[in-house]
Parts: C-alpha cells; structure tokens; sequence
C-alpha cells in the first residue's frame, strides 16, 4: 500500500502495482518494482564486489578524514565516494585473481595545500617512528602553523592507528610512539597536512613499508 504525502498531485511512498515510490535526498522518485528472484553473477560483477568490498573495508577506520580532506564534494558524489572511487581505479591491483591493495599509490587525503618537501620517515628502536622534512613555509599557501598528522597501517592485524596533531610545519621533525602490538610487525605510513582552520589539506604522500623495532 503507497501513502500520498503531499496531496494528489505530489509523491507518494509505498507500492503501487508494478511501480514503488521513494523520497530520496529531498526528491520523489517512481521506480520499478524489483523482481524477485536471484541471478547467478558474472565472474566480472563477482571481481567488481571483491574490489569494493576490500576498498570499503580498508578506508572504512578513515572515513572521518576523507569526509574532510578528499578532494571536493560534487553533487550526489561525497568525499567518502571520490575516496573509494579513486582507490579502485588507481590503486589497486588483481594479482592470481585476487584484488590487492597498492599502498604506494592509496591516498589518505587529496586537496591543494601545499605539501611536505622532502619528507622522510624511519623506525627507531622501542617502536618509534621518525619524520623529517625540509623548510617550505614560505612557499605557496603553506603556513608555518599547518598541522602535521601521521596514519599508520598493518596489513597483518588489519588495524590503523592515527596520529593527528603531532608537529606543525615549522617544526621540521615529528616522531610517534607505535603500540606494543605493532612491534616486529610490517607497517605502512603516510602523512599529510591540513591548515589551523581545518578547511584544507594537502595529498599524502607515501612515506614507505617498516619493520616496527
């Protein structure tokens, strides 16, 4: 049974026949009503679910990130969906007929602050992670105030760990105490940068895969 809202003239919600009536993101819309039963996917459909599956699930712990700095939200296209978009269609791969993940190409953050120059990391003991870069604070839209954050991840757990807020541009240098639980663990690192106001961020880049000491 449908159920007018608006009057007859306006949208209704419900089923009507063969039709169903919806009010999706402020807009009415008739659609048809969906047959039952279930097909047998193709081999492609079946490799495009593994590939969003794996994509959804590995950017899922930064959703609140991307909702920020990715890009720019476009229409019905969130930040969170130009992530998944671009991670599918750049970085990612399908090795023995399983979809991979290319870490050296995943973006965490895409945006147009200005980014790090030269930057550089490397594991210390006791599970420290070092980074250094070099003096851009004069260039471009660079501030010396930018916010310096650091997102970690292992394949092995399946387990990020973020670090927001741990040096500003200025300060050339940063280091993090990785948990106990990463120890002797293969990590992968980016970094990036947003400016005080929280409104942009620079394009992380890859710092590199680590032995955690």
């Amino acid at each position: 049974m449908a159920t007018i809202t608006k009057g007859i003239l306006g949208g209704f919600s419900g089923t009507v026949g063969t039709v169903v009536g919806v009010n999706w993101r402020g807009k009415d819309i008739i659609r048809s009503r969906p047959k039952a039963g279930a097909r047998t996917p193709t081999e492609k459909q079946l490799m495009q679910q593994m590939k969003f599956s794996l994509v959804v699930g590995f950017l899922q712990p930064l959703k609140p990130i991307q909702q920020m700095y990715f890009g720019a939200a476009s229409g019905a296209r969130s930040r969170v969906n130009l992530a998944v978009s671009y991670t599918i269609s750049e970085a990612l791969q399908v090795v023995n007929d399983i979809p991979e993940l290319i870490y050296n190409k995943v973006l965490i953050t895409k945006g147009d602050l200005l980014g790090f120059q030269n930057v550089e990391a490397a594991t210390q003991a006791a599970g420290i992670l070092q980074m250094t870069w070099e003096d851009n604070t004069t260039q471009g839209n660079a501030s010396p105030a930018d916010v310096v954050n650091v997102v970690c991840y292992c394949e092995e757990l399946n387990a990020f760990e973020i670090y927001q807020g741990v040096a500003s541009r200025a300060d050339l240098a940063a280091s993090v105490a990785l948990p106990v639980y990463f120890s002797g663990k293969e990590i992968q690192v980016w970094a990036y940068m947003n400016n005080s106001k929280e409104t942009q961020a620079c394009s992380s880049p890859y710092l590199g895969s680590f032995t955690v000491q």
